[in-house]
């Protein structure tokens, strides 16, 4: 039996998390679901978004099923959802798009995957007011984090029998962060 850290959030969150389950659970995989809450309810019940006994639980079973957790715009407390990326190093963001067998797309074909580095740049969150009317964002990029990200993408491709890497980049305008 596996256990799994059930993280169904809020919002449209424990909708799509209940999906997500039955999707699962036909599999017949045996799984013992952990299940915690989080997000806004919770913050005005414990103040936090994210307590500390959900991190334990997916360190603990080392897999979770999040479903989406609301982040208040402008006010209110900081994303869960980059707390959770922080505190369990989840740096690469890997979301692979493919063509399905007989299901007629626009395209065919697609077979790709897309590494993105999930815990800098703009995803730093690191913003503040200069005056009224402008906020600034700062977009953190280091070498380590850089060359981690590289790395996982190559690593990646020779893995999964993948032919190339592309990097994309806005270096034309970022010229010392991309």
């Amino acid at each position: 039996m596996f256990t799994v850290t059930l993280i169904p959030g809020d919002g449209i969150g424990p909708e799509v998390v209940e999906a997500a389950v039955r999707v699962v659970e036909a599999t017949r995989v045996p799984i013992r679901w952990e299940r915690f809450e989080a997000g806004t309810e919770v913050m005005n019940k414990y103040g936090t978004p994210l307590p500390d006994e959900v991190f334990n639980s997916v360190l603990k079973n080392r897999v979770a099923l999040k479903g989406p957790i609301t982040t208040p715009i402008g006010t209110g407390y900081s994303s869960p959802n980059v707390a959770l990326r922080k505190r369990l190093n989840l740096f690469a963001n890997v979301r692979p798009a493919k063509n399905l067998p007989g299901v007629k797309t626009r395209y065919e074909g697609v077979d790709l995957v897309v590494i993105r580095e999930n815990s800098e740049d703009l995803y730093s969150g690191l913003e503040h007011i200069v005056v009224p009317g402008v906020v600034e964002s700062l977009k953190i990029i280091t070498e380590r984090a850089s060359l981690r990200i590289a790395r996982f993408a190559f690593e990646y491709a020779v893995k999964h029998g993948r032919k190339k890497v592309t990097a994309v980049h806005k270096a034309n305008i970022m010229k010392l962060s991309d």
